[in-house]
């Protein structure tokens, strides 16, 4: 059975949790990584004689089982290790960690049960039988565990990592799509656990060479590890600092190598930067723009980078706001390189989204081709476009791809992106700071002082929806009617209407079906490349082309965003469907007949398809009997509800036949009973007390008819997972639950937006729906009706 990646990252956590107390996130990720390193090769290359790993005999992850519960395992897995990394020259990249430390791992009987539990963990994982080497499981899991590590492992600890989504905006926006062969390159000179470099190489569809340097040895094994299990064994990973001793140097002049690309998430304002640099005699020339600050080391690092790319090299930086309005020398180099030409953008993001840092930071883009004829920096201020994921910020799906297109298309959107010429940012001295040439604050909300004196709606407030009336252009004279005064318009309809007026409207049935229409159509465009998923295909180029197509269909409808729509199909790809794919290609389709049995098998659920989509499809009666017996058994549950409402209360009628926790009981019920049937002054607690318990029986009669249809039904469904066709199946995935659930979230979509009209005139028409004057009128009404009540009692309030 393939392994879902949901159950994947499952397990690997919970492989986490086997070491948690011992030590913190920086520091057991060394061993968990490891260990998925070593499974996975073993799955892979064990016993194979031309693998591009080794693995010899003795030091299989099978003979890491075999140590389970064993008085010597943490130094017999130090052996396995050892030998590994001697057989693939991985000496100092997968044996930094000891399995054998006392310290960390607990002594004697602790450390063999936690290593025991950590193994057991992996063992049950089985990458053998997953085939979709193009979509990188492995790698995925990797990219899993980096980014959760990086959360745990705090701001002093968490720089090893650049966030997915960061990366991924980098790669696609310097043209590393068009590299034209392998022999082309890309560095990172501050590469961290490598998975930058790993999202640069993703872009190219020919291959890329790769190379990077890190100063921090854990972080290099790690980034080692990273390119081995994604499949560039021949990248070359250094460990050493960059400033003081760059390692990539040009064989003929001696001076920095130069590359093709180059993207880096330097660490933010390092003080030390200049240990060990000559900054005035810099053998490297690195330093002709001028001399970064001795305490901070931004500029240091772009320097660099600018030195490192070749004359029609491309690249991509990330580095705090700072950067872009700090004075003196930095002001200084940020004046030459501007008018060197050689900053072609700069893209704003949101504050909180790196593991190091909260403080906001920018992505500069580098392009050194044609830098003389440069006449303007594109900029984009995407600081706005996040969501919350728990203590940090994250780029949504639909932030992501929105920043690359705009940026790769050089579209200008209002309070969103611009082409800011040379020359403006000439006349406000070099200075980038975003909010200089993009103002991306929204409009305040601004009360109108006539509206609430005299009352109606101020027309500057209709006019700001102008979006819903370019698609809805009659709704507003169906919502609103002229005043006495210009410049202002009353409601036409009660407030209570306004929802059913605008869902009711012609205009609005007309949008909803172009929208349903344009939905129609990609679904028939893509439905086909669904059913034909077939053993060995990509994953991820699906959803690619899927989502892509989606945002082609709705580019070009008003009111509707179709990055929202593109958001949405990409949750559901994440949450659900891309374990059905990934299934699909690895064992396919037949593997949706598969069942997954829970404890002591009283209990089924269909691995890909559930088991209520089969009993709503195959066998509509009887599930409509069920659903029927259901509401039948919750119209008695609410009856006994609403009868402990109104007599549960203290002196009600049920007042005896609660127990402690206030829950009305049939016990106590009986007992009570029992206790006043034939006494006459009880007569109506008594009545009470038999209906309450008649409708108990009569509840407890529903759920034996809903247990006993349940349990034909599921027979029925158990005998139907083993006859279904592979057209059944592709009807049940593909029609009923994917696009099913893609259609009911373009619906949503559609419901928010005009949910979104309806409050906002809602809102307007409360905030002017009672003037000043009323208002008066009533409070001097109010104050003479206190007042004669004050003086019946004998008071005078003057």
């Amino acid at each position: 059975m393939a392994i879902k990646k949901s159950e994947l990252y499952s397990a690997l956590w919970k492989g986490c949790d086997a070491l948690r107390g011992g030590m913190d996130a920086s520091q057991y990720k060394d061993y968990v990584l490891v260990l998925l390193f070593v499974k996975y090769i073993s799955d892979k290359f064990a016993g194979q004689k031309d693998g591009i790993i080794e693995v010899p005999k003795g030091s299989s992850f099978q003979d890491m089982v075999d140590l389970k519960g064993k008085t010597n395992i943490g130094e017999k897995m130090d052996v396995i290790i050892a030998n590994l990394a001697e057989a693939n020259h991985l000496k100092g990249v997968i044996d930094g960690a000891s399995f054998n430390d006392p310290d960390k791992l607990g002594k004697g009987s602790a450390m063999v049960d936690t290593l025991s539990k950590l193994i057991g963990e992996f063992e049950a994982l089985d990458f053998s039988k997953n085939k979709a080497e193009g979509d990188d499981l492995l790698g995925d899991a990797y990219e899993y565990l980096m980014r959760n590590f990086a959360i745990q492992s705090g701001k002093s600890k968490g720089q090893f990592y650049t966030p997915a989504e960061v990366s991924r905006i980098m790669a696609k926006i310097i043209g590393v799509k068009h590299a034209k062969s392998q022999a082309q390159t890309v560095y990172d000179p501050t590469c961290g656990s490598g998975s930058l470099l790993l999202k640069v190489a993703d872009e190219t569809e020919r291959g890329i060479s790769i190379y990077g340097q890190e100063s921090e040895l854990a972080n290099r094994a790690l980034a080692v590890m990273n390119m081995w299990l994604h499949g560039y064994p021949s990248a070359e990973i250094w460990k050493d600092n960059t400033l003081s001793i760059p390692h990539f140097k040009d064989e003929k002049t001696g001076g920095l190598k130069t590359f093709d690309f180059v993207v880096a998430n330097p660490p933010f304002s390092t003080k030390a930067w200049s240990n060990g640099v000559d900054v005035k005699n810099d053998p490297y020339e690195r330093f002709s723009f001028g001399t970064p600050p001795a305490k901070n080391g931004d500029y240091a690092f772009l320097l660099h980078i600018v030195r490192s790319l070749k004359n029609s090299g491309k690249g991509a930086v990330i580095l705090p706001h700072g950067v872009l309005f700090r004075s003196n020398s930095e002001a200084e180099i940020r004046t030459n390189l501007i008018r060197k030409g050689y900053i072609k953008g700069i893209i704003g993001l949101p504050s909180n989204l790196f593991y190091g840092t909260g403080i906001p930071a920018c992505i500069i883009v580098l392009d050194k081709e044609n830098a003389a004829s440069r006449k303007g920096l594109f900029m984009i201020d995407a600081s706005k476009g996040y969501t919350k994921d728990g203590p940090k910020n994250r780029l949504r799906e639909q932030d992501l791809h929105k920043i690359v297109d705009v940026f790769n298309k050089q579209q200008e959107i209002e309070k969103y992106s611009r082409m800011v010429p040379v020359a403006e940012i000439e006349e406000k001295e070099f200075n980038l700071n975003i909010p200089r040439y993009i103002d991306s604050q929204e409009p305040e909300d601004i009360h109108d002082i006539e509206a609430h004196l005299l009352g109606d709606i101020p027309d500057a407030d209709i006019e700001a929806l102008s979006n819903y009336w370019q698609v809805y252009p009659t709704l507003k004279k169906s919502l609103f009617a002229p005043s006495t005064r210009v410049g202002y318009s009353k409601l036409a309809i009660t407030q209570e209407n306004i929802k059913a007026t605008i869902f009711g409207h012609p205009e609005f049935t007309q949008y909803s079906k172009k929208v349903d229409g344009v939905f129609a159509a990609w679904k028939a465009k893509n439905k086909t490349k669904l059913t034909n998923i077939t053993a060995g295909d990509k994953p991820k180029k699906l959803i690619q082309d899927i989502s892509e197509s989606l945002l082609e269909a709705f580019s070009d409808l008003s009111l509707i965003d179709k990055y929202d729509i593109y958001q949405h199909v990409m949750v559901y790809w994440a949450g659900s469907m891309q374990d059905d794919v990934y299934a699909l290609v690895s064992d396919g389709w037949a593997v949706a007949k598969e069942i997954d049995f829970a404890a002591k098998g009283k209990e089924f659920e269909g691995r890909l398809i559930s088991k209520d989509l089969i009993a709503t499809h195959f066998f509509p009666k009887e599930h409509a009997a069920i659903e029927t017996f259901e509401a039948e058994r919750d119209a008695f549950t609410r009856q006994m509800e609403e009868l402990a409402e109104e007599h549960a209360v203290e002196e009600g009628l049920l007042e005896e036949s609660q127990n402690e926790k206030g829950k009305v009981t049939k016990a106590l019920l009986q007992k009570r009973l029992k206790d006043i049937k034939n006494d006459a002054d009880y007569a109506d607690e008594a009545n009470i007390i038999e209906a309450y318990l008649a409708l108990i029986e009569q509840e407890a009669a529903s759920n034996r008819k809903i247990k006993d249809a349940q349990k034909d039904l599921d027979g029925e469904v158990l005998t139907k997972y083993k006859t279904l066709t592979v057209e059944e199946i592709k009807s049940l995935l593909v029609e009923d639950k994917w696009l099913t659930t893609i259609a009911l979230d373009v619906k949503s979509e559609m419901d928010r937006i005009n949910q979104r009209l309806t409050l906002r005139i809602k809102e307007l028409a409360e905030r002017y729906s009672t003037p000043l004057p009323i208002l008066t009128d009533e409070v001097d009404s109010l104050v003479v009706k206190t007042r004669a009540h004050l003086k019946r009692m004998g008071f005078v309030w003057k």
